[in-house]
């Protein structure tokens, strides 16, 4: 069984799957897409995390949303126990001809495009929804007012915020309070930059979840800095992505991960970490 944990009201597993790989650039087709979200739905995955812009620069707008929507009501589980968060805040265009991500944290953009998310996802209010990055055009605060409006008119049920740092968690604390329930950044043996704020979360007693936590696929890294976790995944003979999510995973109960995957023997390795255990010595080896 995959491992749970609490997320706000919410009690869902603490390996999501993150949509992103099926709706932008270089996926692997509609059908695979149903196909992966159904396998990650299979094997007891109950955590699933979309955004209004996934969707391949110049396409059809919030193809993600509408992906897992279908996913959803094609699937033959319980969907009642399903989360399904998403996000607003961002938008795909073209820079000197290469498919980029544009910021847009207006108020009435925000609203407007959550408003179109629960559309898109055939709901009523949404599970939880992120203000998905600073917009450095528009304040901080007037950007999470908007948030605020969306949950005093039904259309959130609770709030998260990404790409956050400290300072922005206490200002959308401030105006939030406790509908603050999750602050998603990129973590992962790459990108350690973040460590603050996954720390301020454990204090706060708000979820931590780690986008791109194997460290992404969309920019090149030092391949080396996986070492240490290959090691230990040959110990136990299992794939070195286990080993980092499980790594993560200890770094505290508020942590939570979203992996992405193209295809569903992905996901399904992915949520296998669940079931890994590493040792006080493998966690200090790890770093």
């Amino acid at each position: 069984m995959v491992m749970h944990r609490t997320l706000g009201s919410f009690d869902t597993t603490a390996i999501g799957f993150g949509e992103m790989p099926l709706t932008i650039e270089n996926n692997l087709g509609h059908s695979m897409g149903i196909e992966t979200i159904h396998a990650a739905l299979d094997a007891g995955c109950t955590h699933i995390d979309t955004a209004w812009a996934y969707y391949c620069s110049g396409g059809e707008e919030q193809t993600g949303e509408k992906l897992v929507r279908e996913a959803l009501e094609s699937w033959k589980g319980n969907k009642s126990s399903i989360l399904v968060a998403t996000k607003v805040g961002h938008f795909r265009n073209f820079t000197d001809g290469r498919p980029t991500w544009g910021k847009d944290g207006k108020p009435e953009h925000l609203i407007r495009h959550a408003k179109e998310s629960a559309m898109a996802l055939g709901v009523d209010t949404i599970d939880l929804l992120y203000f998905h990055r600073p917009d450095p055009e528009v304040p901080y605060n007037e950007s999470i007012e908007a948030m605020q409006q969306l949950l005093d008119e039904g259309v959130a049920r609770e709030i998260g915020i990404s790409n956050a740092s400290v300072e922005q968690i206490d200002i959308a604390r401030n105006i939030l309070g406790e509908k603050l329930v999750a602050v998603q950044n990129q973590y992962s043996p790459v990108h350690l930059e973040n460590e603050d704020t996954l720390q301020y979360c454990e204090k706060l007693g708000i979820a931590f979840v780690c986008w791109s936590p194997l460290g992404g696929f969309r920019h090149p890294y030092d391949e080396h800095l996986f070492d240490p976790f290959r090691k230990v995944a040959e110990n136990h003979g299992v794939s070195y992505q286990q080993v980092v999510l499980a790594w993560e995973l200890a770094k505290g109960e508020h942590v939570f991960v979203i992996p992405g995957a193209h295809r569903p023997a992905t996901i399904l390795d992915s949520l296998k970490a669940s079931d890994l255990n590493l040792s006080d010595e493998e966690l200090a080896y790890l770093g």
